[in-house]
């Protein structure tokens, strides 16, 4: 994926990125290949843990759309981040109906109440693990709602709130996900790096298990 400790480097970014966006919607058509630049490597780390293999044809679909809708779009580098992710998300599932591949849903009770880790637990320690393609395809393995919520946090870079956007969720039920999404695959990479658990699974679309 190599987009371990991403939500840092898309938020130094986003000057830059809310910058070029501004230019490209004048026209400049330079500005709009370094938006480009800045978004396409998360917003394709997102889609393959969606998509798998076709992300790659999914995300051309998504920049066809973003650059025909791009006068319409009003907001920071942040904002298109989370504009872009939920224009390639609606790609992706479309997708995924046209496959009649139906990914897993997995119900939250968005009213629970989870001990969330603190600042420097397990949540760091899968972020930081998070650059590895076996780190993707275990997220993969997630359910739905957690393999999202930590691909939007995590590759893409969004906050929670932003990421609740994209999902149509409350940020509550998004953190959530999120938390126990991270907390699993924090289990699962220390024990592959203990030589544990290790499988060649292949590409997977999102939710379906291990």
């Amino acid at each position: 994926m190599g987009q371990g400790g991403e939500p840092r480097r898309a938020q130094a970014y986003d000057g830059e990125l809310g910058a070029a966006v501004t230019r490209a919607q004048d026209g400049d058509e330079a500005a709009f290949a370094v938006a480009y630049r800045l978004v396409q490597p998360g917003l394709l780390g997102y889609l393959r843990g969606i998509v798998g293999d076709e992300a790659e044809d999914v995300a051309s679909d998504a920049w066809l759309e973003i650059a025909r809708d791009l006068g319409r779009f009003k907001g920071d580098g942040a904002g298109f981040r989370g504009w872009t992710a939920t224009i390639a998300r609606h790609r992706a599932l479309d997708h995924l109906r046209r496959l009649r591949v139906r990914p897993r849903s997995a119900a939250l009770d968005q009213d629970a109440v989870v001990d969330l880790a603190g600042p420097h637990s397990t949540h760091d320690e899968a972020l930081e693990s998070l650059s590895t393609e076996h780190a993707l395809e275990l997220v993969r393995g997630l359910p739905r709602d957690q393999a999202e919520a930590v691909l939007l946090r995590v590759v893409v870079g969004l906050d929670g709130p932003a990421a609740a956007r994209v999902l149509g969720k409350r940020p509550g039920a998004v953190r959530t996900a999120a938390h126990r999404g991270l907390k699993r695959l924090a289990g699962q990479l220390g024990a592959a790096n203990a030589g544990e658990g290790v499988t060649d699974g292949g590409s997977r679309t999102l939710g379906e298990s291990t």
